[in-house]
């Protein structure tokens, strides 16, 4: 089977609503998705069933710890961890990168440098600054190319030939731009003064396939409410790098990973929740993704079908990218913020960015909200990216986020409703 929209939309119970006779249409997606009816079950059957704490030798604790113990592998393979115990749940990805930056800081002294980038979302730089305030650490800063949105990578050797920097964290791609980032040849980079790499892939994880042995990186952080799981936080370490480093919790959890960073009580039913989507993505891979699975012959099962799914995801949005670009291009006064050209699509999600000459965004999205349009506006947390363009003074960028449960219709309906809008 092909890739069927309206198969897809048809799991998704949120795209059925309508307000006022209005269809909702979800372009907001970079802040946060819908959810398959298989979350919806999940979440639903552990609060019913096992809801207990963890480590009870009663029977709702551990089929409880069951269900925990197989998110975690989940995620293990869609990232294609090497083991579930390298997989960390937490609230969301801010949260998860802020506690565990403060257990790097103590691999670090004063006089370090870090690497921070001005692409990446605050997420990924606020924690880092806040370490390097209390430790005295040196701050590098790559920036990006304002004409083609994307690194420089000379610039970026430039920046690691001294074999100073401790630590490097990027962004695998852009939640204002769009730019997918060459992770993998940063992460060599890094590699050659033995820094630890810390990768935000927020932004990428809903729309591509994740292999963080390829990429070749330290930690790699996602947010499940990105990929139409639930409000959770997962982050990826090395087990080598996750037993050495000392976690900050109450003395009677875990010594050991992931329990040791998962502090306090989690979300057990955002976990399942979190299975729940991948139940829901591997389906996609299983009926279809067949095309894709030939390109990942080193998986199997969950594994396979899951990295397909991503791929066939992947095709479909460069359609919806395509679109969008070119129907915003054709509007009076309009500058889309990054890559746009038809044969460049491959290096971009399809998070789409722009301005409006003399036009407030705020006022755009308002207008937009009125016909049921729902997209964002301002810098969305990706501060740094606004200031380099010189945006910030002006409100930002409006942001339209389509994802694979979007149509091409719901794309030309907003193209037409912006038509009306300056």
């Amino acid at each position: 089977m092909k890739f069927d929209i309206n198969t897809i939309r048809e799991q998704f119970p949120a795209l059925s609503l309508t307000d006022e006779g209005k269809a909702r249409i979800y372009l907001d997606n970079p802040g946060g998705t819908q959810v398959p009816r298989q979350v919806l079950e999940r979440m639903q059957h552990y609060l019913i069933h096992t809801n207990a704490n963890h480590g009870g030798p009663f029977r709702t604790s551990v089929e409880s710890d069951k269900v925990l113990e197989e998110a975690h592998q989940g995620m293990a393979d869609l990232l294609n961890a090497k083991s579930a115990d390298e997989i960390v749940f937490g609230a969301n990805m801010t949260s998860l990168t802020f506690a565990v930056s403060r257990s790097i800081g103590r691999l670090l002294k004063r006089g370090d440098e870090i690497l921070l980038t001005r692409m990446d979302h605050d997420g990924n730089v606020g924690p880092w600054l806040h370490l390097a305030e209390d430790l005295g650490l040196k701050v590098k800063w790559l920036k990006f190319d304002l004409e083609t949105y994307e690194y420089n990578l000379d610039e970026a050797e430039s920046l690691f030939k001294n074999g100073n920097i401790k630590l490097a964290a990027i962004n695998y791609a852009s939640n204002c731009l769009g730019t997918i980032n060459n992770v993998k040849v940063l992460t060599e980079m890094a590699k050659q003064s033995d820094a630890l790499v810390f990768v935000d892939a927020v932004q990428y994880v809903p729309h591509g396939p994740t292999d963080v042995q390829d990429i070749g990186c330290d930690f790699l952080a996602c947010s499940p409410y990105k990929f139409f799981g639930p409000h959770q936080g997962v982050m990826w370490g090395k087990a080598e790098i996750l037993e050495k480093l000392e976690a900050y919790k109450v003395r009677p959890a875990d010594n050991f990973a992931p329990g040791k960073f998962e502090t306090g009580t989690q979300l057990h039913e955002g976990q399942a929740g979190t299975l729940g989507v991948l139940e829901y993505l591997e389906q996609i891979g299983k009926t279809m993704g067949a095309e894709f699975q030939e390109q990942f012959p080193e998986f199997s099962g969950r594994r396979k079908y899951l990295h397909a799914a991503m791929l066939a995801i992947q095709d479909y949005e460069q359609t919806l990218s395509l679109r969008l670009i070119e129907g915003l291009q054709n509007l009076s006064g309009v500058d889309v913020k990054g890559i746009s050209a038809k044969k460049d699509l491959s290096r971009r999600v399809p998070t789409i960015s722009f301005t409006v000459k003399n036009q407030d965004p705020e006022e755009i999205t308002r207008k937009l909200a009125a016909e049921n349009i729902f997209v964002w506006h301002g810098h969305n947390y990706a501060l740094e990216a606004v200031r380099l363009m010189g945006l910030e003074e002006s409100g930002g960028v409006v942001r339209i986020g389509p994802v694979h449960y979007n149509t091409l219709e719901e794309i030309d309906h907003t193209l037409e409703v912006l038509k009306t809008c300056w």
